[in-house]
This record gives structure tokens, C-alpha cells and sequence, in this order.
């Protein structure tokens, strides 16, 4: 793997883990709200709270992987596309430049 990979691997490692502290904290928080229920159910609750925004945002990554995912096959193909274009366009300036050089010599001929 290059450097960019790993980079890219533990900025996503790091950012996930500041997710799972950002819930676990707001659950703390909303769990809080509820001071007369029982610990193991204010437990339960902060668990619970959790559990849901983490899924939330597994659902948010892997739709943005997603949309990445096509976008890079969408560049792809424009890219591919471009480049095709690009050399065409090389090429036939290259065989202009190529007949324009030999035309004078042939009409002399």
C-alpha cells in the first residue's frame, strides 16, 4: 500500500472513532434527560441511543462511498473519453503537418 492509502485508512480510522465518542457522549447527554429511570435503564437507553446514531452513520458513509464510487466510473469514462478525443486530434494534426511538409516536394516532382 503507498503512503496515501495508509493516510487515507487512518484519517478514516480516526474519524470514525471521533464518531463513536461524539455518540456515546450525546447519549450520555440525552440519557441524562431522564434522571428518575433506573441506571441499568438510563444504561440501556444511552446504549440504545448509540447504537442507532452509529448505524445512521454507517448508512451516510456507505452512501457517500457509494456516490464516489460512481462518480470515479462516471470521470472515468469522461476522462477515457477525452483522451481519445485529444489524440485524434493530435493525430490528425500530426498527418496535416506530415502532408503539408511532402506536398511541395511531390508538386515539384
Amino acid at each position: 500500500m503507498n503512503s496515501r492509502t495508509e493516510f487515507a485508512r487512518i484519517e478514516g480510522f480516526l474519524a470514525w472513532e471521533a464518531e463513536v465518542a461524539a455518540a456515546e457522549r450525546d447519549a450520555r447527554a440525552f440519557a441524562g434527560q431522564f434522571p428518575w429511570l433506573p441506571a441499568a435503564e438510563r444504561e440501556a437507553v444511552e446504549q440504545a441511543y448509540a447504537a442507532d446514531r452509529l448505524r445512521y452513520a454507517e448508512e451516510v458513509v456507505d452512501r457517500a462511498v457509494e456516490r464516489c464510487r460512481r462518480l470515479a466510473a462516471r470521470y472515468r469514462v469522461e476522462c477515457r473519453r477525452l483522451c481519445a478525443r485529444w489524440a485524434a486530434l493530435c493525430l490528425s494534426v500530426t498527418l496535416a503537418a506530415a502532408l503539408f511538409a511532402v506536398l511541395p516536394a511531390v508538386l515539384r516532382g
